[in-house]
């Protein structure tokens, strides 16, 4: 895991403001901070994972974090709440379907801070 001088100087880099501040507000909780060093990576080596590789990765958790982004292929079954850096529109739209519950990341650190029943796919 990164220490937060080193989250915080590659956050400096980051353009998309919303991106920035949920490396920000992540690094402040401690609870949260793996996901923080796990979204200041480039873009390319962030997870980006379909729906069906997400659907064999998850099994009786409450909360799934995404530290990336949620693509469409395949299909989701189980009805857990996924939190994700972002989500494709047709993802989105599956998952809302399969009675799941979406959010970003920054909504769930306001909701959760203290990282409760959680599992970071890496």
């Amino acid at each position: 895991m990164k220490s937060k001088t080193k989250i915080s100087k590659q956050a400096e880099r980051k353009t998309n403001p919303e991106l920035v501040e949920t490396i920000l507000v992540s690094k402040k909780n401690p609870a949260w901070l793996e996901v923080a060093s796990l979204i200041t990576m480039p873009r390319r080596k962030r997870k980006s994972i379909n729906l069906s590789e997400l659907d064999k990765a998850v099994d009786k958790e409450k909360i799934v974090v995404v530290p990336g982004k949620v693509l469409s292929e395949g299909e989701f079954t189980k009805k857990v709440k996924i939190v994700a850096l972002n989500f494709s529109e047709s993802a989105k739209e599956k998952l809302l379907n399969a009675k799941c519950e979406v959010s970003s990341i920054i909504d769930e650190i306001k909701s959760n801070p203290s990282a409760k029943d959680i599992k970071i796919l890496k």
